[in-house]
């Protein structure tokens, strides 16, 4: 339910640092406070070219459009000033973005105060359930923000979930003729259908390549479905040719073909429709979490390895002790490799245990839903704010 009597009005403020992840959690969690909470939701967003590879409706060159209901501004150098009547009741900056100086003085100048939110990247670090919510004065303005965590535990805000999300899925998953409909514009086969079908989406430093020699010569029939431009070197080689979208060949059990980019909606399809999702960064993940399907997270890589503390703090909550899903996300992920990683071995050892995973990730899935969802808890706790200020 919207936090107040009158109509809520909030701004995101996004900038596209990981191409498609900050702007795919900004453009979900926007949609929804639109459609489900009727929230008047305007997003700043630098990178409008980004933005258009996950939603096609988007114009890359215009100042001000209307997408699906949220009011979308191309965010580039508005440091002048605005008017207490332009600041929304709630404003999120993602990820410490730095909103505009001028709509900050104008926030404060607005009485009441906007809820302003500093909405963080996921973790599953401990440290992160005692910096969720914390407040944080602007040191010169009467202005109070307050950090929030997406997470996995009670005391964070939980993932961004929509309210018809499961139900879409289990529809959808419990149907083959409707998910090889989805595929068959891909290329894929009545045969593909019936081989394993693993989504791929990565980092280009992942071992791809280690990946494809393997599947290339198991037992077992393998369609690796990969978006346009990910791991570009691996599948030109593979393929033989250029890896553009359409592209697609078989060699020995494994056959690859390279997909379109598509919209945020289709790419949940996409993860429902396979039997293993390779997923990177924070927004693939999430949905990945919502498919139901074993999956290996790729993580955004950060200085020093500290992506590699992120990674085994969300296997240790994750995994279930099924050691092989450990030791192969954290290979997939470059932690402990050396030259004389033994990659059969270690992809024999998952591909044996997926049983177990997939009971895992149901196990799961039933643990994240108790956490209610980002965007409910996100005005759960505006709402509360508001409240105090009044």
């Amino acid at each position: 339910m919207p936090i107040a009597t009158s109509p809520t009005t909030l701004a995101i403020f996004c900038k596209v640092v990981d191409n498609y992840g900050d702007i795919g959690i900004c453009w979900r969690l926007a949609r929804q406070l639109q459609h489900e909470h009727g929230v008047a939701v305007t997003m700043w967003v630098d990178n409008l070219h980004s933005f258009q590879r996950i939603c096609p409706a988007v114009e890359p060159d215009a100042d001000a459009q209307r997408v699906a209901g949220v009011d979308v501004r191309h965010w580039r150098d508005q440091d002048g000033a605005f008017a207490a009547a332009d600041i929304a009741d709630i404003v999120i900056e993602f990820f410490g973005c730095d909103i505009p100086p001028g709509y900050i003085a104008a926030m404060a100048q607005c009485e009441p105060r906007p809820v302003w939110l500093n909405l963080e990247g996921l973790s599953a670090e401990e440290w992160v359930e005692g910096c969720h919510t914390l407040p944080s004065p602007h040191p010169r303005l009467p202005l109070l923000k307050h950090f929030f965590f997406p997470g996995f535990t009670a005391k964070t805000g939980g993932l961004l979930r929509e309210a018809a999300l499961d139900e879409q899925r289990q529809q959808f998953q419990q149907d083959p003729a409707a998910m090889a409909a989805f595929l068959a514009p891909f290329g894929v086969t009545a045969a593909e259908m019936a081989s394993m079908r693993i989504s791929l989406f990565c980092y280009p430093h992942a071992p791809v390549a280690e990946m494809f020699a393997i599947w290339q010569g198991g037992a077992s029939a393998i369609t690796c479905l990969v978006p346009e431009g990910v791991a570009a070197d691996a599948v030109q080689d593979f393929i033989g040719g250029a890896a553009a979208a359409g592209a697609a060949r078989t060699r020995g059990s494994l056959t690859v073909r390279v997909l379109p980019f598509v919209a945020q909606p289709d790419y949940d399809k996409l993860l429902w429709a396979c039997d293993l999702n390779f997923v990177r960064g924070e927004d693939s993940i999430v949905r990945a979490q919502w498919a139901g399907r074993p999956f290996v997270w790729h993580i955004y890589p950060q200085d020093e390895d500290l992506h590699h503390k992120k990674l085994r703090a969300f296997l240790g909550r994750y995994s279930g002790g099924i050691d092989s899903l450990d030791t192969f996300s954290l290979r997939w992920n470059g932690a402990g490799v050396d030259a004389g990683t033994d990659w059969p071995a270690l992809w024999h050892a998952f591909e044996a245990d997926l049983p177990a995973i997939a009971r895992r990730t149901d196990a799961w899935h039933g643990e994240m839903l108790v956490h209610g969802d980002l965007a409910a808890n996100l005005l759960d706790f505006a709402r509360s704010m508001r409240q105090l200020a009044d």
